[in-house]
């Protein structure tokens, strides 16, 4: 199969040059043109804001060529397999590819304790209630330190990460600003990692291209802006985790011959699903689901798949192999997404191969020149 994420140059990569800058121990290769601007200017501060959705072409289209952050866009790189915010924001918080940490997506099959969990929401896919048995298994299987903690724990300086449901929570995007400015006004070394969930929320509900979506981007754009003309030595880096697709849906409670042959409820993304298939009906399943899908969907035998390094390279996680079941399925340039029970119904999604959802921006502003003539 044909991976399109350069795994030489995407999210995982930004975050291990941000550990070479504080002194850890990157384990893939960095961004040596960003590598060269934090040697050359030595920021006191390096802020990364990560807009949740805000992929590479949505941001052009939305925008004029002279905004701010597009003025500032100094590259599109990818995001990580599946181009989603499970898999892409764990990247980013750690320099590990997604087949090491093992957040691949929204719902994860966990052979453990043989459940499909929505990873995020602590609970067995479909249900509301928090699962006490992946409660007990987290802490061994899905537990990793963050870049801002390994800085803290090593001494390398001081790592800050603000969120607006957890670590350091904020109200609103002017509160998370407003955090920003005041932490890179105090003394030391600094990394602050800054987590926005806007547009990525109006975008399922509204569309990428939705009034709305274009409203609140705008309003990014403009206080960022506002934000670096307050900012000194720092480099601030803007992010997005994935882009994004407007949508259609195919239930699979519709195709009862596909359901009859599979072993648990599919996993992983909507537009990038994994499939566990009863024993002795692989070819069987194969065969319908290129039927039933085929024109929307590529279906990938798991060895193909890992053969690939689809999810990156590096050691796998343990649980990485039982996680992809036997087939993955992903939509390239289809809009459809395949929803089973318990799943979400929303107007655009994105974890699919299309360019809108796997380009996303990176944006660099450099606010060290004033401090320095000071």
């Amino acid at each position: 199969m044909k991976v399109k994420n350069n795994y030489q140059e995407c999210l995982t990569n930004l975050a291990c040059s941000i550990e070479k800058y504080f002194d850890l121990t990157p384990k893939h290769n960095t961004l040596p043109y960003v590598d060269r601007i934090l040697e050359e200017k030595k920021p006191e501060n390096v802020v990364v804001i990560l807009l949740d959705g805000l992929g590479s072409r949505i941001l052009d289209r939305t925008l004029d060529e002279n905004a701010f952050l597009r003025k500032h866009k100094i590259k599109e790189i990818t995001s990580v397999f599946p181009a989603t915010t499970t898999a892409a924001t764990s990247s980013m918080q750690t320099g590990l590819n997604p087949v090491e940490h093992g957040y691949l997506g929204w719902n994860i099959y966990m052979k453990p304790i043989n459940k499909v969990i929505s990873i995020y929401m602590k609970t067995e896919k479909g249900k509301e209630t928090i699962d006490e048995d992946f409660l007990n298994i987290k802490d061994k299987y899905y537990k990793f330190k963050s870049i801002p903690e390994r800085i803290e724990e090593e001494n390398k300086g001081r790592g800050i990460e603000l969120f607006p449901f957890q670590k350091d929570i904020y109200q609103d995007l002017d509160d998370m600003l407003e955090k920003i400015k005041n932490y890179t006004k105090e003394p030391g070394k600094k990394y602050i990692y800054a987590y926005d969930t806007e547009p990525d929320h109006t975008m399922h509900e509204l569309g990428p291209d939705s009034k709305e979506t274009k409203v609140l981007i705008q309003e990014r754009n403009d206080k960022i802006e506002s934000l670096c003309q307050e900012l000194e030595n720092t480099i601030l880096f803007v992010i997005a985790d994935h882009g994004h697709k407007k949508v259609t849906h195919v239930f699979l409670k519709d195709y009862p011959d596909i359901l009859d042959t599979l072993e648990h409820p599919t996993s992983l993304e909507q537009r990038a699903i994994t499939f566990h298939v009863k024993e002795g009906r692989k070819e069987e399943f194969k065969t319908l689901f290129n039927k039933h899908f085929g024109k929307d969907f590529k279906l990938y035998p798991k060895e193909e798949v890992i053969e690939s390094k689809l999810f990156g390279e590096g050691e796998e996680h343990p649980l990485f192999r039982s996680s992809l079941g036997d087939f993955v399925a992903i939509a390239e340039e289809s809009d459809k997404c395949l929803i089973d029970e318990g799943e979400d119904i929303l107007f655009s999604h994105h974890a699919g191969y299309s360019d809108d959802e796997i380009y996303i921006p990176l944006i660099m502003i450099d606010k060290t020149t004033s401090a320095r003539r000071e």
